[in-house]
């Protein structure tokens, strides 16, 4: 495994920093947790905080194992700005898909609320009590419910859109290089790797989305793809460039 780089090396020390403090400060999960943009509980800082809190020790365990195994790589070729610089873009790529995701998940249902004679000021005063009026119920699908919950009253952390990103640049720089699962001792070209597990993603996102019926799987699916779009697009730009400078160098 190639040495831990200098970037990734304090991107691990912040995560672990802020996953003890989070378990030492419980208020701190309310605070640096990425909120629902309409919740009272939004603070503009959490676009950024929410990527260094984890949800658990597992949680942490993997991202940061991904961070220190294809970040090193990444860094130890771009150096330490230009890294720093894709992983934080695929952060808040991350966050802008899922708060997209999040916000028709929420509005849809709200609406339906509102079409049946549900004030808009009296839903949300309830939601920012952590309440809910049980006649939405007979009003709303239970994905449509579920849906409208989880996107005002769930939080997202972790550093997985980033991580997403970087799993996207490793495919584009060294796609032959062959991965595989923890779980899963099956060597997969990353050309392949890579494109596979983000298909799954968006299956599962769908799956689990309102919009499809579905009532969750408690994980950010929509996060990792929006990471994963933000590398690609990163990438694919940067690779062009190189390639019209060479042309023009020629």
């Amino acid at each position: 495994m190639m040495r831990m780089t200098d970037m990734v090396k304090h991107l691990l020390i912040i995560n672990i920093i802020f996953f003890i403090g989070s378990y030492l400060v419980p208020q701190a999960q309310d605070l640096l947790a990425l909120h629902y943009v309409e919740s009272d509980k939004f603070r503009f800082w959490q676009v950024i905080t929410h990527m260094f809190m984890h949800a658990n020790l597992m949680h942490i365990f993997f991202n940061m194992f991904a961070l220190v195994t294809f970040g090193s790589t990444l860094e130890h070729f771009w150096g330490s700005n230009k890294f720093l610089f894709f992983y934080i873009s695929c952060g808040l790529g991350a966050m802008l898909l899922h708060t997209a995701a999040n916000y028709y998940s929420f509005h849809e249902p709200l609406n339906v609320l509102m079409a049946n004679g549900f004030e808009k000021t009296d839903i949300m005063n309830a939601l920012g009590e952590g309440k809910y009026d049980t006649r939405w119920e007979e009003v709303l699908s239970n994905s449509q419910f579920n849906g409208m919950m989880q996107a005002y009253l769930g939080e997202a952390v972790g550093a997985s859109g980033a991580i997403y990103g970087l799993l996207v640049a490793f495919a584009f720089m060294f796609p032959n290089v062959e991965l595989m699962m923890l779980f899963i001792p099956i060597p997969i070209k990353a050309k392949y790797f890579v494109p596979g597990i983000v298909a799954l993603d968006l299956y599962l996102g769908l799956q689990g989305s309102s919009i499809f019926g579905g009532s969750g799987t408690g994980i950010a699916h929509f996060a990792h793809i929006g990471g994963a779009i933000v590398g690609f697009i990163m990438m694919w730009y940067w690779k062009k460039g190189q390639f019209n400078n060479n042309r023009w160098d020629r």
